[in-house]
């Protein structure tokens, strides 16, 4: 009997709270891409705060501000545990963590990025020298290379990403604006069922195979956001002489 070259899964879903509906739930290891508030998927951390699931550990550089990206789920109290390599700018963040509300495992940025690469490319684990000598590498294996001592970090593989993309394909193949990029890719590669939310869906074809910055494979559902909000986080104007 002939079969078709291909399956097409359809992957677009109707609404944020449609793709998640299934997928989500209590005490989760979720990721959540972005970098401050540059490339976040708002509609998804607001459809994830109106599902009223708890006690998440939420893998992301940073939590957002308050009452802004995951600072809404902070404010919520879902979130139990943070992933994180920043948390500078939200003052809930910081209030919980103190309180001894909220726990959390600081990461340094690039290991952080790597604990998820390396996830999503199915390597458990890996050395580094970044933390060597400072609680990072408290209770972890420490081992010699060529004289010098490295870290083991293990990899990350979240149950459930979400991720931020400008354009998406039927497919799912991705194409990220600029450095709203970030964290991104990583995100989605490494979770075990990664949701997209994109400004504009466009037929199978018509991205440039040559411009696609991650393939449809990683991306498992995708929302359709045409009017994200695209928050300034902090503006900074530069004061010129004689104006």
């Amino acid at each position: 009997m002939h079969m078709p070259w291909r399956i097409f899964v359809k992957k677009l879903y109707p609404s944020a709270e449609a793709a998640l509906k299934d997928i989500v739930r209590s005490g989760q290891l979720l990721a959540v891409g972005g970098f401050g508030l540059c490339g976040i998927p708002e509609a998804l951390i607001d459809a994830l705060r109106d599902s009223g699931v708890k006690d998440l550990t939420v893998i992301s550089n940073n939590a957002g501000i308050d009452g802004v990206g995951l600072g809404k789920l902070l404010e919520t109290r879902q979130i139990k545990r943070m992933i994180s390599s920043y948390v500078g700018e939200n003052k809930e963040f910081e209030r919980q963590y103190l309180a001894g509300e909220l726990e959390l495992e600081f990461t340094p940025q690039g290991t952080l990025a790597e604990k998820l690469r390396a996830g999503g490319a199915g390597i458990p684990a890996f050395f580094t020298k970044t933390g060597v000598g400072t609680v990072v590498a408290d209770g972890k294996e420490l081992r010699d290379f060529d004289g010098q001592t490295y870290v083991m970090e293990r990899s990350l593989v979240p149950e459930v990403s979400l991720v931020k993309a400008y354009a998406a394909d039927t497919a799912g193949n991705l194409v990220f604006h600029l450095t709203a990029r970030n964290f991104n890719p990583a995100v989605a590669m490494a979770g075990k069922i990664c949701v997209a939310e994109v400004e504009k869906v466009v037929e199978l074809g018509a991205l440039d195979p040559d411009q696609i910055h991650l393939p449809g494979v990683y991306v498992h559902r995708i929302v359709h956001n045409p009017h994200p909000e695209k928050r300034i986080e902090k503006r900074t104007i530069t004061e010129k002489a004689g104006v």
